[in-house]
């Protein structure tokens, strides 16, 4: 049985759905400790509305999700490193070949277009299949796939997709992995200069 650790906080800034559930974890953190975890998970990357019941979601379906996190993260790291992953990649295949949540888009009552799902809460398997397809999409879109990179921040290894201009993008995020690099670099920097003030024969 799963533990509640408290705050699962996920983040977004991977570019895709799939990417996304590989940066839960378990390496460096664990992210979808609690089924709780997943239920905002699955909200936070918009696969469902963020009003949609999820009381379904249970260990089984963190087992799952866990489950095809880890093929995926198989699968996409041997595609950066140029090796195949023939059981990731049947596993990630056979997902997919379910049908995903059924959408609609509807006027919200101030006027605004909003997605719901047809049917109400999606169940598990329409679930893993939206991510696997999302793989699919990634892997045999060659823009897309060009475009995969692991972040270089220190300990990190969120793979992600660089929008940037000039494909010159370093890390998952510039204002976490970033940033602490930038602070790094300064920090560095002004140990360097102490050094050198506080022995002057090292310059």
């Amino acid at each position: 049985m799963a533990t509640d650790t408290g705050t699962c906080g996920s983040r977004f800034v991977s570019g895709r759905v799939c990417l996304d559930l590989v940066a839960t974890g378990p390496d460096p953190t664990e992210r979808l400790s609690h089924p709780r975890c997943l239920r905002e998970w699955l909200v936070g990357t918009r696969l469902v509305p963020h009003d949609t019941p999820l009381d379904a979601v249970d260990d089984a379906w963190l087992h799952d999700f866990t489950e095809v996190r880890a093929h995926i993260g198989a699968l996409t790291r041997a595609e950066l490193e140029g090796r195949p992953a023939p059981h990731a990649l049947d596993r990630v295949n056979t997902l997919a070949a379910a049908p995903p949540p059924a959408v609609r888009a509807v006027r919200t009552p101030d006027g605004a277009w909003a997605r719901t799902l047809v049917g109400g809460a999606p169940g598990r398997a329409a679930l893993l299949a939206a991510v696997a397809r999302d793989t699919v999409d990634l892997l045999t879109d060659p823009v897309a796939r060009a475009r995969l990179r692991e972040c270089e921040g220190d300990n990190c290894r969120r793979l992600y997709l660089d929008t940037s201009r000039g494909r010159r993008r370093r890390w998952c995020s510039s204002e976490m992995c970033g940033n602490r690099e930038r602070v790094a670099r300064h920090r560095r920097r002004v140990l360097a200069a102490a050094r050198a003030e506080s022995f002057p024969g090292s310059r």
